[in-house]
């Protein structure tokens, strides 16, 4: 069963890749190979969201083409006084469609928390951009069994109030499986995408139902296909996998238009 459940038509999908602190001028010809390999006819929106220093550069080779261009992480603020970072005004001016707040990586390493995520989200919306809001428990919550309470947490105080289907997108990614090639079962992620579902239809109503869920965490061309068509995944937030055009192909292949 893939996307929303039997009542709903289905959701279309969303694959984004995540390149995270990588990427030189060099890594263009991977993107130049990235947008020749996109089937036009594809049944999914395909993202990528690379290092501020290439957004731009990759937005200009992706105008025309199927290929949205998408920033990783936001300010609060429209602009002022704080070095070394960039609002979503400016990645909007650079031609993104979407930015990514909460990853793990910015919570744990930054210490942000759901309000600062909640906070982001709504720049993201006041500059007219897609919110892309991560959640996800890391390894030790999960043995002790309170992921779905984590999650839900998380979901609960770091999505915006004024947050729709339209201009939001919910990212479930388990800490302990990013980038360490270790992947939740299929049952896992149904688990937690299903409760993610009934959180949000809860508090948005029929914008909830319609809210894209992705999953992220150690995603591949091996295992994409499967995951995929998971109850409730609307598609994927790709790390590693994303950097290389022949593996991000894979993967949005899951998607590939039936003939």
């Amino acid at each position: 069963m893939t996307g929303s459940s039997n009542a709903h038509p289905p959701l279309r999908p969303f694959v984004a890749g995540n390149w995270k602190m990588n990427g030189l001028n060099a890594s263009l010809s991977e993107v130049a190979a990235l947008i020749e390999g996109i089937d036009r006819r594809t049944g999914a929106d395909v993202m990528l969201c690379p290092p501020v220093s290439l957004l731009a550069a990759i937005a200009a080779m992706a105008r025309g083409t199927p290929l949205l261009v998408g920033g990783q992480d936001c300010h609060t603020a429209i602009a002022g006084a704080h070095t070394g970072d960039i609002s979503a005004e400016m990645l909007r001016d650079a031609g993104a469609s979407a930015i990514i707040v909460g990853h793990s990586e910015r919570r744990a390493d930054h210490g942000e928390s759901n309000a600062i995520v909640m906070a982001k989200a709504a720049a993201a919306h006041r500059a007219g951009l897609i919110a892309i809001i991560c959640v996800g428990e890391t390894a030790e919550q999960r043995r002790l069994g309170t992921a779905l309470e984590i999650v839900g947490d998380q979901l609960a105080h770091s999505i915006p109030a004024a947050a729709t289907a339209a201009n939001t997108v919910l990212a479930y990614e388990p800490v302990w499986a990013i980038g360490t090639g270790l992947t939740p079962t299929v049952q896992d992620v149904a688990d937690v995408h299903l409760f993610m579902r009934k959180s949000i239809e809860s508090r948005f109503g029929a914008q909830g139902t319609a809210m894209r869920l992705l999953y992220g965490g150690s995603v591949k061309p091996s295992n994409a296909a499967e995951l995929m068509a998971t109850a409730q995944v609307n598609g994927a937030l790709v790390g590693g996998a994303s950097l290389k055009a022949a593996d991000f192909l894979g993967i949005i292949a899951a998607y590939a238009p039936r003939t």
